[in-house]
């Protein structure tokens, strides 16, 4: 098994890095827009490698933490390593666990390739191996007014990930006002 790769980057398109190590090119499966670095740039990337009757493919992560989300999310009946990279290219850790405590499969719906009935499905096979005493940071619920501001982030085309991350930049003493925490949001992207 391959559990990472050290070495130069290649060639990067949204989805799938090269990366070269002592000479030879490792295609890599990623998240969509996940890698920051430019071709040339040296770059690590923890992989988890996946083999199947047709192919054996590398799958990477900038993070432990993504790769860690990504074998939990194939545990799911339903769920493939395809489906499961484009959940982590789209929600981070805690959006997830936000989407399971709140009960919102419409959350997970917002990932391409994910019904209703599959968003039912991960949030009930989840929700007991995604409990704060794992090691990962517990679960904040999202309240009526960050729900509605993430829809509109996500109205105006960021993705669920830049949307929490915008979210989480909020100062907690800000009023609960849709407004003051949507012009807050938009100001992360500034």
């Amino acid at each position: 098994m391959i559990a990472s790769l050290h070495g130069s980057l290649a060639s990067l398109t949204p989805d799938q890095a090269i990366v070269v190590v002592s000479g030879v090119g490792y295609r890599v499966m990623i998240p969509r827009n996940s890698v920051q670095a430019r071709e040339g740039d040296e770059i690590l990337l923890h992989t988890e490698m996946i083999v199947r009757e047709d192919a054996i493919t590398l799958f990477g992560f900038s993070t432990p933490a993504e790769r860690d989300l990504f074998n939990l999310l194939t545990t799911v009946s339903g769920v493939g390593p395809k489906l499961a990279l484009n959940i982590v290219g789209t929600m981070s850790l805690d959006g997830l666990r936000n989407a399971i405590a709140s009960g919102h499969p419409e959350m997970l719906t917002r990932v391409p390739g994910i019904g209703k009935k599959l968003a039912e499905k991960i949030m009930f096979e989840l929700k007991d191996k995604l409990k704060s005493g794992d090691g990962l940071v517990a679960v904040t619920m999202l309240s009526d007014v960050n729900k509605d501001v993430m829809d509109a982030l996500a109205g105006l085309g960021y993705s669920i990930a830049e949307a929490q991350a915008a979210l989480s930049a909020i100062p907690p003493e800000t009023p609960e006002a849709f407004e003051e925490r949507l012009r807050l949001a938009l100001q992360y992207f500034v």
